[in-house]
Parts: structure tokens; sequence; C-alpha cells
């Protein structure tokens, strides 16, 4: 995943350097001659460097909402402007995911929150409580479903459409799709208090396996 990150971010830097030759002298009828950068390209660029923020650091990080402001227009101000404060941007993006710095702090976070939430899990069904036990597991494995496929701009609904999408897109293989089909049926069955469909072995057996499908996707 780090390489085609990696390459993602080459992509972009040669992509800019295309879009920076598109810059051309226009005539304007009020302030004279100006110059210029295609539109088009600019608008095209600076939606797939958000997509990458997005997937890299999540939309609340300071890469990403840096990135935002600086396409926004100054008051009299031209294409070439913005692609030159824009192009910073990206720079140190790219400069920090190089270091290791970019994307190390989400996934910190988001390992943090995963470990609290199985060993909640795991707490309760050695309590007796094995229907919430499901649930907080099914819970764990939807969040991180989602995230994989919010990181490839998938569509977010249920756990199966999201879990065959994943498939399909090629995240995971046929047998990955089937261990979770087996685990959202699980759940689905906690959920709805059909505790006959289900046991305490079931509800262990299920933990161990989210643990372990959610720890090779934070990694």
């Amino acid at each position: 995943m780090t390489e085609l990150f990696k390459k993602r971010f080459d992509e972009l830097l040669s992509q800019l350097d295309e879009v920076a030759a598109t810059k051309h002298t226009k005539h304007s009828e009020y302030s004279g001659p100006y110059e210029d950068i295609d539109s088009d390209l600019l608008l095209g660029w600076c939606v797939k460097v958000r997509n990458l923020l997005a997937s890299l650091c999540g939309r609340d990080s300071e890469h990403f909402k840096s990135f935002v402001q600086a396409e926004e227009p100054g008051p009299y101000e031209g294409n070439p402007a913005r692609l030159k404060r824009i192009r910073a941007v990206f720079l140190a993006a790219k400069e920090d995911f190089e270091g290791g710095y970019l994307s190390s702090v989400r996934h910190m976070i988001q390992a943090e929150v995963f470990s609290t939430e199985i060993e909640q899990a795991r707490e309760l069904l050695a309590a007796g409580y094995m229907v919430p036990a499901a649930v907080i597991c099914g819970v764990i494995l939807e969040t991180n479903l989602r995230s994989l496929c919010e990181a490839r701009d998938l569509g977010i609904g249920k756990l199966d459409k999201m879990n065959a999408d994943l498939a399909k897109a090629g995240h995971y293989n046929s047998l990955i799709q089937k261990r979770i089909t087996s685990l959202t049926a699980i759940r689905n069955s906690a959920a709805h208090g059909k505790t006959e469909d289900f046991n305490a072995a079931d509800v262990k057996s299920m933990i161990e396996e989210v643990e372990r499908l959610v720890a090779d996707w934070l990694t």
C-alpha cells in the first residue's frame, strides 16, 4: 500500500508539471495581457490530490485542510498564482509522506481505538455477555470496511455490499470475502437477539478473526 501511494505522489508530481506547462498569455480588454493556466487540467489535478490526502491522513488533517485553503483564489488572483501556492502544499505533503510522517498519525489513532474495542469485546465475552461482544465486534468490522471503501472511493453502504465491493475492487480475494460474510451472519444474529444461531465459541472465533483481519488492514 505504501508503494502504491508513493507511485501516486510521483504521478501527480509529473502531472503537476504538465499543468504548469499550459501557462500562456491571454489578453483582456480591461486589464491588458495576463498569464493563465488551463483551468480544467488544474481542477482535475486538484481533485486527485484531495482524494490522495483524504485517503492518507483524513479530511480533518492539516495537510488536507491546507490544500483546500490553498485552492481558494484570492482577490484578482489568476491561476498561475494559485498553482504556485498549491504546489507548495503538495510538495510539503509529499515530503512528509516520504519521511513517514503523513499516514502514521492516522494509523496510530485507528490502531489505538481498534485495540480498545477488541479488548472490550473480549472482556464482555469473558464475563458471559456474548451478544454485546458479538455486536461490538461487528461494529469494529463494519467501521474498518467503511474506512477501506472511503480510501478507495467506493460507495458506503451495508456491510455485505461494502464487502462485495472491496472484493470486486481487488482489495482482498473471495476467500476473505466469504470469511467476512460468515462474521457478518454472527453479527446480524446477535443484533436481532437470535442466540440460537451462535454460541460463545463462535464469538470467540469471531473476535480472533476480526482482530487478524483489521490488524492486517492497519499495517
